[in-house]
């Protein structure tokens, strides 16, 4: 009896879940046609956004990266944990960051990738393009090296035959992303 009670008052302090969040994930799980199922939607979303908050605080802005993350991962036949951890490695999240070699934006793509492909007007800021080159770079590279991650994360960074680079993505995929 002493169980089953100390189990109710447990469970009556669940705190109500925020209703922008809750919102703001259901708009985020209808617009998601890269999962299989629905309930696949909210239990990724929500699993990932708690590991993304600290990151990325607002639930929109969040949701909606969450959302982009998983499409072009998909698209590219790429694990999305492993998109989270590079990103988290190449531009801790940050939408604008460019890297001192002149790599841009979450995936830190080099802007020479945009003339090369006859788009110099795409923009390696929009959160949606950046991912699809990144995601499109990556597994282009993991196709090259047969999926073998040490090589191809080290093909991305551009420090082929040095692993320092891919255990950091792959440390930060540990710790924060793996499914």
């Amino acid at each position: 009896m002493l169980l089953l009670s100390a189990a109710a008052t447990a469970q009556s302090r669940v705190p109500d879940p925020d209703p922008a969040l809750r919102a703001a994930l259901i708009e985020a799980v209808e617009a998601s046609d890269s999962f299989g199922h629905r309930f696949d939607a909210e239990v990724w979303l929500l699993d990932m956004s708690g590991r993304l908050q600290r990151f990325m605080p607002d639930d929109d802005d969040r949701l909606e990266f969450l959302r982009l993350v998983h499409a072009e991962a998909q698209r590219a036949e790429v694990s999305p944990e492993l998109v989270l951890a590079l990103i988290e490695v190449e531009s801790l999240f940050d939408r604008f960051a460019i890297s001192s070699a002149g790599a841009l934006g979450f995936m830190q793509v080099m802007p020479f990738w945009l003339d090369e492909l006859g788009r110099p007007d795409d923009n390696l800021f929009n959160p949606q393009t950046n991912l699809r080159y990144g995601c499109t770079i990556l597994r282009h590279y993991l196709d090259r090296e047969r999926d073998a991650l040490i090589p191809a994360l080290a093909r991305y960074n551009g420090s082929y035959g040095k692993t320092w680079y891919a255990e950091r993505v792959l440390k930060a995929f540990e710790r924060r992303w793996r499914p």
